[in-house]
């Protein structure tokens, strides 16, 4: 019986006198478990707040920084995609479009296609094939992380439609004159 809920059951059995909660060893066991589970909350804290610096250094502009406290975050939790979509962006923003990538694939692989790191991840990803001219590609991701509640790639499809971008355009032009009927100020 490996188990401490075995060992207590046990221990009940052949010592019926003895409380329950007074087992042998069960409270060394529940510590080191709480231990463990401090030790990677606070991990986790500490990445998140790498995080943070490094989106506060690239938006003041410091790339350099941002990447260093993304690349930290990631080396303390290399299992955690938020990290690597975050430095997939700065990256970008320094010109290395195929870091960025690797980056982002990372991500989705990490993410494993959902939540909202992939999410981010595959709109990110979508806008880069669009540059590349890669539609199909940008059309596929934007269409998965619409799946996963993106509002933007939602709109990035429509836009890449022609007949819905056609369709919008008249339907603008349409209640463009109803509510304005005259026509005045038309074109």
């Amino acid at each position: 019986m490996a188990t401490a809920n075995d060992r207590a059951v046990l221990q009940t059995i052949f010592n019926p006198s003895t409380p329950f909660g007074d087992i042998p060893g069960l409270d060394e066991e529940e510590e080191a478990q709480e231990e463990e589970e401090a030790f990677a909350l606070e991990l986790l804290e500490q990445v998140r707040d790498l995080e943070l610096q490094g989106v506060s250094a690239a938006e003041s502009g410091d790339v350099s920084t941002a990447l260093e406290r993304f690349s930290e975050a990631i080396r303390l939790l290399p299992e955690r995609a938020s990290g690597y979509n975050n430095r997939a962006q700065a990256l970008r923003l320094r010109g290395d479009v195929a870091g960025a990538l690797r980056d982002l694939d990372t991500a989705i692989r990490l993410g494993r296609g959902c939540g909202r790191a992939a999410c981010q991840s595959l709109v990110q990803r979508g806008l880069i094939y669009r540059l590349q001219e890669r539609e199909d590609d940008a059309r596929r991701d934007f269409a998965r992380a619409a799946r996963l509640g993106s509002a933007f790639a939602r709109r990035q499809l429509v836009l890449m439609n022609p007949y819905s971008a056609l369709c919008n355009q008249m339907l603008c032009e349409m209640l463009g004159r109803l509510r304005n009927p005259d026509g005045a100020g038309a074109e």
